[in-house]
Order: C-alpha cells, then sequence, then structure tokens
C-alpha cells in the first residue's frame, strides 16, 4: 500500500511514514529489536527532565504474553495477536524529588512515545497505540504503583499484507488523511 499523504509544507519523511496500522506478519520479535524503540523514548524531551514514563512488555512467546493480551479488548485481540511485542505505557504522576503533582506527565508520555514509533517507523516495524484495553487490570495484574497512569498500550510487530486481516479490518488500513492545518494553527487568539 502505497503512501497517499499530501503536506502543505515539506516534511521529513520518516514523520510522514508513521501510522497505526494493524496488519503484522506474526515474525516473533527480540529484545535487540525493541530497544532501539526505547532507546529512541529515552531522549525525550520532559518537564523538569524528569523521564515519567516507564515501558513494560511482554515478548510473542514469552510466559509474560498472554498477560498483556489478555488486557486488550476483544476487538484490538483480533488483529494484535499477530504482534511481537505489547507493550504498557505507564507515566509517574508525581515528581521523584517532592512527591508534588507531574502535570505534564501524559504530555512527556506521549513525547517519548512519539519517539518510539517514529523509530519504529525508521526500523520498518509496524507500531500501533490502543486506549481499547482494561487499564485496571493492567494495573493490578502488573502492579503498578497508584503513583503511576496507565497510559496507552502498543502493539509492535513487522509489516504485513493487510489480506490477513479480518474484511472489516482491512477498510481501514488506509494512509488516513489530516485536518487542514488552517484549522489547527491560530496565529494569536484562538477564534
Amino acid at each position: 500500500m502505497r503512501n497517499t499523504r499530501q503536506t502543505s509544507y515539506p516534511v521529513d519523511p520518516l514523520i510522514l511514514g508513521r501510522r497505526s496500522a494493524r496488519a503484522m506478519s506474526g515474525k516473533p520479535l527480540t529484545k535487540e529489536d525493541l530497544m532501539p524503540l526505547f532507546e529512541a523514548a529515552r531522549w525525550a524531551p520532559s518537564s523538569y527532565n524528569h523521564q515519567p514514563w516507564r515501558f513494560l512488555y511482554a515478548l510473542a512467546g514469552s510466559p509474560q504474553w498472554a498477560l498483556f493480551f489478555s488486557f486488550l479488548l476483544s476487538n484490538n485481540q483480533v488483529w494484535a495477536s499477530r504482534a511481537g511485542a505489547l507493550v504498557t505505557l505507564i507515566s509517574r504522576n508525581r515528581f521523584e524529588k517532592n512527591d508534588k503533582a507531574a502535570r505534564l506527565h501524559s504530555f512527556d508520555a506521549g513525547s517519548a512515545f512519539e519517539n518510539l514509533a517514529l523509530q519504529g517507523v525508521k526500523n520498518g516495524l509496524v507500531v500501533h497505540p490502543m486506549e481499547g484495553f482494561y487499564e485496571e487490570k493492567a494495573r493490578i495484574a502488573l502492579q503498578i504503583p497508584d503513583f503511576y497512569s496507565v497510559q496507552i498500550m502498543i502493539a509492535i510487530g513487522w509489516p504485513a499484507d493487510p489480506e490477513c486481516l479480518p474484511e472489516e479490518l482491512r477498510a481501514r488500513e488506509v494512509w488516513t488523511k489530516r485536518t487542514p492545518l488552517e484549522e489547527l494553527v491560530i496565529e494569536g487568539i484562538y477564534r
């Protein structure tokens, strides 16, 4: 499937190549395949250099895989079963240094995710973030402390032909468009 995205201004092809595809081959990932993605995430900016993000993961076929897979809603299980890794992204919502609320922890974790996703694109992987999971089940099973917020689950894998997906999901494997820049950027006050 060819990338048909058009920009109003020049943008690095790496950024345009990032999308949330679901078609994954089922080919195993190794720790060595994943660590460059986590390394990229490590270099994301964060408020006061707090680096609140933590990534908990399970490789397909590992003893932890079934547990992580059980957190997903059934509609995500359909396609994520072919992922090579499942990741839970959490972020510390209180500063370690003084236990005050870390207001930007979610923003910082999102920046770390984007670095991870872009490195995944560069490495030829599919990186798909998911809201559709049982957050509290993940919190309890993974023993996540209360001072962390559970943000998203991420499926990572080697790309595959969309034909491997059920028909209703194949139709969603498209290069999505974006809201026009003129609607997103406002000079001066909101109008």
